[in-house]
């Protein structure tokens, strides 16, 4: 009991440094590359997912100044980019300077359902549903989006649909859609890459052991809670999203990300 006493407090003080060391929430890029036979130049594609109305500085500098960093062609945004409690200032400050700047595209999210028109007011373009044939550096994509379940009523036909039409497509392939657990419903479609978030990066990790801790709809040590993942033929990528000072548990050993794609 005594040898416990005095080890306590040297567990405490290792345990209050690991947790220290992981509480970093200066912004990431993460960069993945896919290869398609479909493609012949370079096509950069930026997405932005989970930004809650979070704050990355005065006029949202932090995050702008990374996404035009990465000098992307084309930005999607894979919802819950405004927030149902946080105000919607800091996402406007966002979508405002991206509309300007780039080709974007963005679907719903269970948080931020019916905001299409606020979207679309800053020259950005809703997907719910749609399927939208893209040229991208002389490089065709179809570009397809769902709204989210929450909202749509007709998610499952819209998704039907959809699946179809990229079977039948000769060009790149692209599906966005908020909700990575429904992975199984869009994989028939044989998508080259699929995004999604929702998952925030599992809230809490341990970099090669656990890759997240807890994510809606997954529950307790979730299967995609963030990163690339190669599936049948298709890469799905999940970002782990921007939320900050929105979430209920903080995040540890899991930086907000920005996710840049270059496809070639």
């Amino acid at each position: 009991m005594k040898r416990l006493k005095r080890l306590l407090p040297v567990l405490l003080a290792l345990c209050a440094a690991l947790v220290a060391f992981g509480w970093d929430y200066d912004l990431k890029i993460v960069r993945y590359t896919v290869d398609s036979p479909k493609i012949t130049q370079p096509v950069r594609v930026l997405c932005l997912s989970d930004l809650h109305s979070c704050s990355y500085g005065e006029g949202q500098w932090e995050l702008l100044d990374a996404v035009n960093d990465a000098a992307p062609d084309v930005v999607v945004l894979t919802g819950d980019i405004y927030d149902d409690v946080l105000p919607p200032g800091n996402t406007d400050t966002v979508l405002a300077d991206l509309g300007r700047r780039y080709p974007c595209f963005y679907v719903t999210g269970n948080h931020d359902v019916f905001c299409g028109d606020a979207v679309a007011a800053h020259g950005i373009t809703p997907l719910n549903g749609d399927a939208l044939p893209l040229v991208i550096n002389g490089q065709d994509l179809l570009l397809c989006g769902l709204s989210d379940p929450r909202e749509s009523a007709a998610f499952a036909e819209n998704l039907t649909a959809l699946n179809g039409q990229a079977q039948a497509a000769e060009a790149f392939t692209v599906l966005l859609s908020h909700r990575p657990a429904r992975i199984g419903q869009y994989l028939p479609g044989g998508w080259d890459l699929i995004f999604s978030g929702h998952a925030h990066g599992g809230q809490c990790r341990i970099p090669g052991l656990l890759n997240g801790l807890l994510a809606p709809d997954e529950g307790l040590f979730p299967r995609y809670a963030g990163g690339r993942y190669d599936l049948e033929g298709t890469t799905f990528v999940v970002s782990r999203g921007l939320a900050k000072e929105s979430t209920r548990v903080p995040r540890l050993y899991n930086p907000p990300e920005l996710v840049l794609v270059e496809i070639q």
